[in-house]
Protein backbone atom coordinates (compact mmCIF):
# COMPACT_ATOMS: atom_id res chain seq x y z
CA UNK A 1 0.00 0.00 0.00
CA UNK A 2 1.58 3.15 -0.77
CA UNK A 3 1.88 6.41 1.56
CA UNK A 4 -0.41 9.11 1.52
CA UNK A 5 1.24 12.58 0.81
CA UNK A 6 2.61 14.23 3.80
CA UNK A 7 0.12 17.17 4.92
CA UNK A 8 2.87 19.20 6.64
CA UNK A 9 6.45 18.95 5.47
CA UNK A 10 9.09 17.27 8.22
CA UNK A 11 11.30 19.94 7.94
CA UNK A 12 8.72 22.44 9.04
CA UNK A 13 7.99 20.02 12.16
CA UNK A 14 11.56 20.12 12.86
CA UNK A 15 11.86 23.36 12.53
CA UNK A 16 9.42 23.31 15.30
CA UNK A 17 10.87 21.73 18.12
CA UNK A 18 12.36 23.32 20.81
CA UNK A 19 14.52 22.03 23.79
CA UNK A 20 12.88 24.05 26.93
CA UNK A 21 12.89 22.80 30.62
CA UNK A 22 14.74 19.54 29.36
CA UNK A 23 11.66 18.43 27.19
CA UNK A 24 11.36 18.88 24.14
CA UNK A 25 8.20 20.87 22.94
CA UNK A 26 6.35 22.44 20.20
CA UNK A 27 4.88 26.05 20.58
CA UNK A 28 0.92 26.58 20.46
CA UNK A 29 1.28 28.91 17.83
CA UNK A 30 3.11 26.68 15.91
CA UNK A 31 0.85 24.06 16.41
CA UNK A 32 -2.17 25.97 15.52
CA UNK A 33 -0.42 26.45 12.25
CA UNK A 34 0.24 23.41 11.61
CA UNK A 35 -3.42 22.52 12.36
CA UNK A 36 -4.57 25.08 10.16
CA UNK A 37 -6.52 26.49 13.11
CA UNK A 38 -6.23 29.81 14.95
CA UNK A 39 -3.92 29.89 18.39
CA UNK A 40 -6.76 30.74 20.59
CA UNK A 41 -9.00 27.97 18.95
CA UNK A 42 -6.24 25.26 20.05
CA UNK A 43 -5.97 26.69 23.57
CA UNK A 44 -9.93 26.98 23.83
CA UNK A 45 -9.66 23.12 23.23
CA UNK A 46 -7.18 22.58 25.71
CA UNK A 47 -8.84 24.83 28.27
CA UNK A 48 -11.91 22.49 28.10
CA UNK A 49 -10.27 19.31 28.24
CA UNK A 50 -7.56 20.07 31.16
CA UNK A 51 -7.56 16.54 32.63
CA UNK A 52 -6.18 15.53 29.28
CA UNK A 53 -3.22 18.32 30.06
CA UNK A 54 -1.28 17.66 33.32
CA UNK A 55 1.63 19.75 33.44
CA UNK A 56 4.23 17.30 32.04
CA UNK A 57 2.04 17.29 28.86
CA UNK A 58 2.04 21.30 28.44
CA UNK A 59 3.48 24.17 30.74
CA UNK A 60 2.73 27.60 29.97
CA UNK A 61 6.18 29.50 29.41
CA UNK A 62 7.82 31.69 32.07
CA UNK A 63 8.17 35.55 31.07
CA UNK A 64 11.97 34.91 30.71
CA UNK A 65 11.83 31.54 28.29
CA UNK A 66 8.78 33.99 26.11
CA UNK A 67 11.50 36.76 25.74
CA UNK A 68 14.43 34.06 25.05
CA UNK A 69 12.19 33.00 22.23
CA UNK A 70 11.07 36.04 20.85
CA UNK A 71 14.76 37.70 20.28
CA UNK A 72 15.65 34.31 18.47
CA UNK A 73 12.21 35.59 15.99
CA UNK A 74 10.41 32.46 16.77
CA UNK A 75 7.67 34.49 18.37
CA UNK A 76 6.54 38.38 16.52
CA UNK A 77 7.51 40.98 18.46
CA UNK A 78 5.92 43.76 16.50
CA UNK A 79 2.74 45.36 18.11
CA UNK A 80 -0.84 43.42 17.49
CA UNK A 81 1.92 40.24 19.10
CA UNK A 82 0.78 37.89 21.75
CA UNK A 83 -0.63 39.47 24.69
CA UNK A 84 0.06 36.22 26.53
CA UNK A 85 2.59 33.36 27.42
CA UNK A 86 2.48 30.48 24.73
CA UNK A 87 2.03 27.12 25.58
CA UNK A 88 4.61 24.68 25.23
CA UNK A 89 3.42 20.96 24.07
CA UNK A 90 5.66 18.05 24.64
CA UNK A 91 5.35 15.20 22.86
CA UNK A 92 2.56 13.41 25.13
CA UNK A 93 0.59 16.84 25.16
CA UNK A 94 0.73 17.02 21.56
CA UNK A 95 -0.51 13.56 20.42
CA UNK A 96 -3.56 14.41 23.37
CA UNK A 97 -4.26 16.74 20.65
CA UNK A 98 -5.71 14.88 18.08
CA UNK A 99 -8.38 13.78 21.17
CA UNK A 100 -9.58 17.37 21.07
CA UNK A 101 -8.96 18.53 17.92
CA UNK A 102 -11.26 16.07 15.93
CA UNK A 103 -10.46 17.36 12.65
CA UNK A 104 -9.19 14.80 9.96
CA UNK A 105 -6.29 17.54 9.24
CA UNK A 106 -5.46 16.93 13.12
CA UNK A 107 -5.27 13.49 12.71
CA UNK A 108 -2.98 13.40 10.19
CA UNK A 109 -1.04 16.47 11.44
CA UNK A 110 -0.55 14.31 14.36
CA UNK A 111 0.72 10.98 12.55
CA UNK A 112 3.60 13.35 11.17
CA UNK A 113 4.49 15.16 14.58
CA UNK A 114 4.78 11.73 15.91
CA UNK A 115 6.96 10.44 13.28
CA UNK A 116 9.02 14.33 13.74
CA UNK A 117 9.51 13.28 17.07
CA UNK A 118 11.04 9.54 16.72
CA UNK A 119 13.49 10.63 14.02
CA UNK A 120 14.75 13.37 16.89
CA UNK A 121 14.94 10.23 19.12
CA UNK A 122 16.78 8.41 16.85
CA UNK A 123 19.21 10.99 15.90
CA UNK A 124 19.95 12.02 19.48
CA UNK A 125 20.39 8.32 20.17
CA UNK A 126 23.06 8.31 17.09
CA UNK A 127 24.47 11.47 18.94
CA UNK A 128 25.05 10.07 22.23
CA UNK A 129 26.59 6.81 20.78
CA UNK A 130 29.01 8.97 19.32
CA UNK A 131 29.53 11.25 22.17
CA UNK A 132 30.58 7.87 24.04
CA UNK A 133 33.00 6.96 21.07
CA UNK A 134 34.74 10.23 21.57
CA UNK A 135 34.90 9.72 25.24
CA UNK A 136 36.77 6.44 24.64
CA UNK A 137 39.20 8.14 22.11
CA UNK A 138 39.74 10.85 24.86
CA UNK A 139 40.48 9.09 27.54
CA UNK A 140 42.87 6.74 25.01
CA UNK A 141 44.54 10.38 23.76
CA UNK A 142 45.04 11.42 27.55
CA UNK A 143 46.98 8.43 28.36
CA UNK A 144 49.26 8.80 25.05
CA UNK A 145 50.21 12.57 25.51
CA UNK A 146 49.90 12.54 29.56
CA UNK A 147 54.14 11.72 29.85
CA UNK A 148 54.73 14.54 27.13
CA UNK A 149 52.20 17.02 29.25
CA UNK A 150 53.76 16.06 32.82
CA UNK A 151 57.84 16.78 31.14
CA UNK A 152 56.23 20.18 29.97
CA UNK A 153 55.10 21.28 33.77
CA UNK A 154 58.28 19.62 34.53
CA UNK A 155 60.08 21.86 32.29
CA UNK A 156 58.10 24.88 33.16
CA UNK A 157 58.83 24.39 37.09
CA UNK A 158 62.31 24.21 36.68
CA UNK A 159 62.66 27.37 34.70
CA UNK A 160 60.22 29.06 37.69
CA UNK A 161 63.31 28.49 39.87
CA UNK A 162 65.15 31.50 40.88
CA UNK A 163 68.54 31.32 39.38
CA UNK A 164 72.09 32.46 40.90
CA UNK A 165 73.24 36.09 40.11
CA UNK A 166 75.85 36.53 37.97
CA UNK A 167 77.97 40.12 38.52
CA UNK A 168 78.59 42.84 40.90
CA UNK A 169 76.05 43.07 43.66
CA UNK A 170 74.77 43.41 47.26
CA UNK A 171 75.39 40.14 48.92
CA UNK A 172 72.95 39.52 51.69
Amino acid sequence: MAEKRSVVPSRRIAEAIFWIRGHRVIIDEDLASLYAVETRVLIQAVKRNPARFPADFMFQLSTAEFTRLRSQFVISNGSGGRRHRPYAFTEEGVAMLSSVLRSRRAVRVNVEIMRAFVRLRRLLASHEQLARKLDVLERKYDAQFGTVFTAIRQLMIAEASPKRRIGFGRSD
